[in-house]
């Protein structure tokens, strides 16, 4: 239930119905905008007398929520979600470029792509330090190692670093960790959603690739219920019959996303073609269609990568990129 206050309300007033709202076991989430102050009811609402609430002069206007998602619903947080990460502030209008290489493999490789990456455009630098791969005899990362060479590269750089997270029996390795990234085989990990959303660190939350995107939000759910609010959304493909690539990238899931959640939108090109030659033109239809980000795989040697070479695009390419998404971002 979403309780929409008057304008100009006495704060007391406010902390009065807050309190009573609490004294019937329900959560209350408290959004101020510019105008209205929105109060999202979360727990068993049933009890509450809906025309009472419209009665109360402090009241606009009430509404029930029939979506299972509430803390993510634009609902209850009209405005749009501005997540600050060490100084660099994406979604709500601030849009930022993600990039680097889908595993570390060393520290001169990891510090290399992250200083041609920011020369070319990027804010933030991703890395797989953990590697979930469909073959146990495929390359599993330098794990507690490749996180070091992150922070070496982040402290040559100053670019916040993005890597993604396995076990929650990790968590002590991303303490200095600036966004814990949830993969698309672990979004439905429940337990583990609840021990990130405990860090209220940023998280970088991946749709999986057959999964829709009310699970997604539900899956956000899970990190936001722990008190963490700052989560971010990626779409990252979505399996289907089509096998010219990798997955497919679903962008109409960035305006659906727009419309229902306040959550910042990511989109990894990368992963969703699965193909090199295809991240130029899904990332720049990503930033069209209104992307808060864009997730690229760079990396330096891309032929002999030790995981994904085949969808990581050069710096040389990924320089092109960064140019055409600004020109997009200029016109837009």
């Amino acid at each position: 239930m979403v309780a929409v206050l008057k304008p100009g309300i006495p704060q007391e007033k406010i902390d009065n119905l807050i309190d009573w709202f609490k004294s019937r076991s329900l959560d209350v989430h408290v959004s101020k905008g510019q105008y209205h102050t929105i109060l999202g009811l979360i727990g068993d609402t049933s009890s509450i007398d809906i025309d009472l609430l419209r009665s109360l002069d402090i009241i606009e206007s009430v509404m029930r929520i029939s979506e299972p998602f509430k803390s993510a619903n634009r609902k209850f947080h009209p405005e749009s979600t501005v997540i600050d990460i060490n100084g660099i502030k994406l979604g709500g209008g601030h849009f930022q470029i993600i990039a680097g290489p889908c595993s570390v493999e060393s520290k001169e490789q990891i510090v290399g792509i992250a200083q041609s990456a920011k020369a070319a455009g990027a804010t933030l630098l991703r890395g797989g330090a953990f590697k979930p791969r469909t073959s146990p005899y495929d390359f599993q990362g330098l794990k507690a190692e490749g996180i070091e060479f992150l922070l070496e590269a982040k402290k040559q750089t100053g670019m916040p670093i993005v890597t993604e997270i396995m076990n929650a029996n990790h968590l002590p390795l991303f303490e200095d960790v600036d966004v814990i990234q949830v993969g698309a085989r672990n979004m439905q990990n429940f337990e583990l959603l609840k021990e990130v959303g405990k860090t209220k660190k940023p998280v970088l939350l991946k749709r999986g690739l057959a999964n829709t995107l009310q699970e997604l939000l539900m899956s956000a759910e899970y990190i936001m219920s722990e008190g963490n609010p700052n989560v971010m959304l990626c779409e990252r493909g979505i399996r289907t019959f089509e096998t010219y690539t990798r997955n497919t990238l679903d962008l109409s899931a960035i305006p659906l996303l727009k419309d229902l959640t306040h959550l910042p939108v990511v989109v990894d090109p990368s992963h969703a073609t699965g193909i090199a030659r295809l991240v130029k033109p899904m990332a720049m239809a990503a930033v069209a269609a209104g992307a808060d980000a864009v997730m690229i795989e760079v990396h330096n040697d891309p032929q002999h990568a030790l995981s994904d070479g085949q969808q990581s695009v050069t710096p040389a390419e990924f320089t092109d990129i960064a140019q055409r998404i600004k020109k997009i971002r200029e016109v837009l």
